[in-house]
């Protein structure tokens, strides 16, 4: 387990390595200037900005004082907010994302483990049917979309909750439900798949002979045998989350890193745009890193074999 652990480690530093490396100079790239007043400045007042954030060096080493930084945990100062450090204008609004993600996430997945186990008790019937439709919809309609219709129809025309703004629970249930709807209907078709399959085996027949109900069956080893599959789908469901927070924020006007990496866009603000993409990135990892041990640890032969190449 050690070895596969450790193994796993590696590549997540590699991978955040490659990532930092590859965003640096596309970054460099982007058309524009990060400085909000250019056509106001004169040469000598861009070139005192420029060294004062380092921008007159040679592009390699802007590249290794950058990773330098990185390492120590400096993710360098913000153009667009004068002299605050990336990393205290990311940790600010960390908190935010990662609350909306996280309720999207646990009301998708048990929305939609509900929604597939009844579909695949009802196979056939137009419950089954009803399910397809909610997990093809789901899997069509962007959130974006979802939101501004949640927005209209539930916000502004029947008032039931904040149509924007963040700081009470109220103003975070549309937001959630338009993010959560892609992982309901990517759970709800996963489990309606693997019951069906798992209701065909010999062992549910068996669990049948021996006296045991139609929901005694379904609870104790068609559902729970379909949930184990699952637990390696959370981790690409919560980097979804992640990303698709980005346009939900801002449509909501959340204060969360989503709106700022927009904002950072706009404004070419490198690195807030890295600090952010970086923080991503690390989500991502960790998150990968978290599904491997869990499911090497419900199915050994995952971690042997991970370990053997």
């Amino acid at each position: 387990m050690a070895k596969y652990l450790l193994k796993r480690i590696f590549y997540m530093i590699l991978t955040l390595l490659i990532v930092a490396t590859v965003t640096f100079f596309l970054m460099k790239l982007m058309p524009g200037s990060p400085y909000a007043n250019e056509a106001k400045m004169t040469s000598q007042q861009i070139q005192i900005m420029n060294e004062q954030y380092g921008l007159n060096k040679p592009i390699w080493q802007q590249y290794l004082i950058y990773i330098g930084g990185m390492l120590h945990g400096d993710l360098g100062t913000s153009f667009q907010y004068s002299n605050q450090p990336v990393s205290s204008l990311i940790s600010s609004r960390l908190g935010v994302s990662a609350q909306l993600g996280l309720q999207a996430l646990i009301l998708g997945v048990v929305l939609g483990v509900i929604v597939g186990a009844i579909a695949a008790m009802r196979q056939g019937t137009w419950i089954d049917s009803t399910a397809t439709v909610i997990s093809v919809i789901g899997k069509s309609v962007p959130n974006f979309v979802l939101a501004v219709l949640l927005q209209y129809y539930i916000g502004l025309k029947l008032g039931w909750f904040p149509i924007a703004g963040w700081g009470s629970f109220s103003a975070t249930i549309l937001p959630t439900i338009a993010l959560s709807v892609g992982p309901l209907a990517e759970t709800a078709r996963f489990i309606r798949t693997s019951m069906v399959d798992t209701l065909n085996t010999d062992y549910i027949e068996l669990g049948k002979a021996k006296g045991l109900s139609r929901m005694e069956v379904i609870r104790k080893h068609a559902l729970r045998n379909s949930l184990i599959p699952l637990v390696t789908l959370i981790g690409p469901y919560a980097v979804a989350l992640m990303i698709g927070s980005m346009v939900i924020e801002n449509i909501f006007n959340i204060p969360g890193i989503g709106e700022q990496f927009v904002k950072s866009i706009l404004t070419n603000d490198y690195p807030t745009i890295m600090g952010i993409t970086m923080v991503y990135c690390a989500g991502l990892v960790v998150i990968l890193l978290i599904t491997d041990i869990i499911y090497g640890l419900i199915d050994p032969r995952i971690r042997l074999s991970g370990s053997e190449a």
